[in-house]
């Protein structure tokens, strides 16, 4: 039996590898060790909670204003002291997060294969996202399978140079996102409704999350402040915004929508909760990758709070559109979403692009079959 290792440290990486640690579990192929960074802790905790997931190995690197450059040190020393100490045969790493990057340099460096779930994806703009486009590209460079959600991400691996050992598998958020609708029916009901706190009549929901270090400082103070005109003269509209614990994003939030009675800021939500709200919401805004990905399976216009998007599939098929953080582009689209219900539906009218909810079952068999050759 051979030993495969699954390292992740945040909320994202938690939700898009559940589906495939569950897979594992079920393997005869493989015995599985989770490692976790708590890269963010308390939304990690949260993640595993809902999944069920029970880490083995639990490094708690997360510290108060850490830096990059702190937390990539502090990865790199811990992650090649497991491999180790455990003697893995593979190491799984999800997407583009330090986690994820520094865990498969540290792989490499002791020459133990990486498996890159959500490989391929590019914006084509290093300092966008910052710093997940360089750490995707850089953990494309030592991995040895690449599990592209897309034939995009594939192609954008074929044009790196990375020919071999290369699948189109679909996306786990899909699996993750299908098994909760499924199998928390009513546990979503009821995290919406707790959310409001008995409120059932509170208009055209807006989901809002942005919290990327290039939107930080000015961006987003400029499209915080239109949104705040925009509920202030608009009594049909209700923003839901979740807001990510760093201060940077906290503190001006928190700043601008103080005493505007429709906009319910809240903690971050975990996942349920999250899911529930995209549920029910109108449309979405988002600067998140993984809500791009999910909003489609309910048929929820996006809005994308970035000059670009590793997840083009999104814009193309129709689903979604990028607005950057222009407060007048942004306002001309919200209000055309709110006003125009034939604009709206066409929105609507998509399938979602990024998977069927089959991508860990195929990720696991092809796993069991390289692994054992």
């Amino acid at each position: 039996m051979k030993h495969a290792m699954v390292v992740y440290g945040t909320r994202p990486e938690t939700i898009k590898l559940a589906p495939v640690v569950q897979k594992l579990k079920k393997s005869k192929h493989f015995r599985t060790t989770l490692v976790v960074t708590a890269q963010h802790r308390e939304m990690l905790d949260q993640m595993n909670r809902v999944f069920g997931l029970k880490p083995d190995i639990d490094l708690d690197l997360m510290r108060e204003r850490q830096t990059l450059w702190d937390l990539t040190a502090l990865v790199i020393e811990k992650m090649v002291a497991v491999y180790r100490s455990t003697q893995p045969d593979v190491v799984i790493v999800q997407g583009d997060t330090t986690t994820a990057f520094v865990s498969a340099l540290a792989a490499f460096y002791l020459r133990i294969p990486v498996a890159h779930v959500e490989a391929g994806l590019r914006s084509g703009n290093i300092y966008s996202p910052f710093p997940e486009e360089v750490n995707r590209r850089l953990i494309g460079v030592v991995t040895s399978y690449h599990f592209a959600p897309t034939e995009r991400a594939r192609q954008n691996l074929f044009h790196e140079g990375i020919r071999e050992n290369v699948w189109v598998t679909g996306n786990t958020v899909v699996d993750a996102l299908l098994w909760l609708t499924e199998a928390k029916e009513h546990l979503l009901d009821e995290c919406f409704r707790k959310l409001l706190n008995g409120t059932s009549d509170v208009g055209k929901i807006v989901l809002l999350t942005m919290h990327r270090r290039e939107n930080w400082g000015e961006p987003m103070r400029r499209v915080f402040q239109m949104l705040k005109d925009l509920l202030l003269r608009r009594n049909d509209v209700f923003l839901v915004y979740p807001v990510h614990p760093n201060p940077v994003v906290k503190d001006l939030a928190y700043e601008i929508f103080h005493g505007v009675k429709n906009a319910l800021l809240t903690s971050p939500l975990d996942y349920p909760t999250l899911v529930s709200v995209m549920m029910n919401a109108h449309l979405i805004m988002t600067d998140s990758g993984g809500i791009q990905e999910e909003a489609p399976t309910f048929k929820k216009p996006v809005l994308v709070l970035r000059d670009t998007t590793e997840r083009p599939e999104l814009i193309e098929s129709g689903a979604g559109k990028l607005v950057g953080t222009d407060p007048g582009v942004i306002l001309e689209e919200l209000e055309k979403l709110l006003d125009d219900e034939a604009y709206y539906e066409r929105f609507r009218a998509t399938e979602n692009p990024f998977g069927d909810g089959k991508a860990s079952e195929r990720i696991v068999d092809i796993l069991e079959k390289k692994i054992s050759e």
